[in-house]
């Protein structure tokens, strides 16, 4: 009760509430263009189980901060290894299980958006020809890997900004809520449009890169990321108006239908 009557504490919960949804657009990206492999009458189902699996995983790992603080002590350094004297670069090569965890869902995500730019233009087939038509279970088995990487960096960011507990896990319910609400809406936008797709890849790709170089100590500020991606749906968005219905947009390759599940 005595957090309910204090503002600092209202004040985080904002804040806190408003990062935690900067940080899950990617995710919500994310779990768009896999849901999006689905026939249309489970996309929506498999949107809404990736965010409470984010929710989930982002609780749990709040409820075990003693556990995820230890994931900043280094393991093992390469440094060593290679018989490096300088301190500095001793320091860098340090590998912590942060490091191991981004590292790892930072060539994970590197690969799936390079892999799936690759088959929106080019399109995906079984040993028949067809396109390949998705697993429910497979899709919410690859969000749920995306989700632990980027649940880790949106927890260490919440003990970075609040004291308590509670007020981290409220903030966090919060913005998956609210992401909830607005994810089908920003799926449909994606899905309708292609090059804002391309684009959404094309960020993840990014993010992919920023986590790599993050887990191998080589800092890359987030607000030059979010500014970079922030001007790129500028123009995006001049161009759509711009174009209008003066053409029909570019198709990228299939989706399966509902009467190929």
């Amino acid at each position: 009760m005595e957090l309910l009557s204090n503002p600092e504490a209202w004040i985080s919960l904002i804040t806190l509430t408003l990062l935690e949804i900067v940080l899950g657009i990617d995710n919500i990206i994310f779990i768009s263009i896999l849901s999006s492999k689905l026939p249309q009458n489970v996309q929506k189902k498999a949107r809404q189980w990736g965010l409470g699996l984010a929710m989930i995983t982002r609780v749990l790992l709040l409820l075990s901060l003693s556990w995820v603080m230890t994931l900043t002590s280094p393991l093992f350094n390469i440094g060593e290894w290679i018989s490096v004297d300088n301190e500095e670069w001793l320091s860098k090569l340090a590998i912590s299980g942060r490091d191991l965890i981004l590292i790892v869902g930072g060539l994970f995500l590197i690969y799936k958006s390079t892999h799936e730019i690759h088959l929106k233009l080019e399109g995906e087939e079984d040993e028949t020809g067809n396109p390949k038509v998705h697993t429910f279970a497979g899709v919410l088995i690859q969000i749920l890997l995306l989700d632990i990487v980027f649940s880790l960096d949106s927890v260490i960011t919440a003990v970075g900004m609040a004291d308590h507990v509670e007020i981290m896990i409220a903030a966090v319910i919060i913005a998956v809520l609210i992401m909830m609400v607005s994810a089908n809406a920003i799926s449909n936008f994606v899905n309708n449009h292609p090059t804002v797709k391309m684009l959404a890849l094309s960020f993840l790709l990014l993010i992919g890169v920023s986590l790599l170089a993050e887990g191998l100590d080589q800092h890359i500020p987030k607000g030059y990321i979010y500014f970079a991606m922030a001007f790129s749906i500028l123009v995006e968005m001049l161009n759509l108006k711009m174009r209008g219905k003066e053409r029909k947009p570019v198709e990228l390759r299939d989706t399966p239908k509902e009467d190929q599940v």
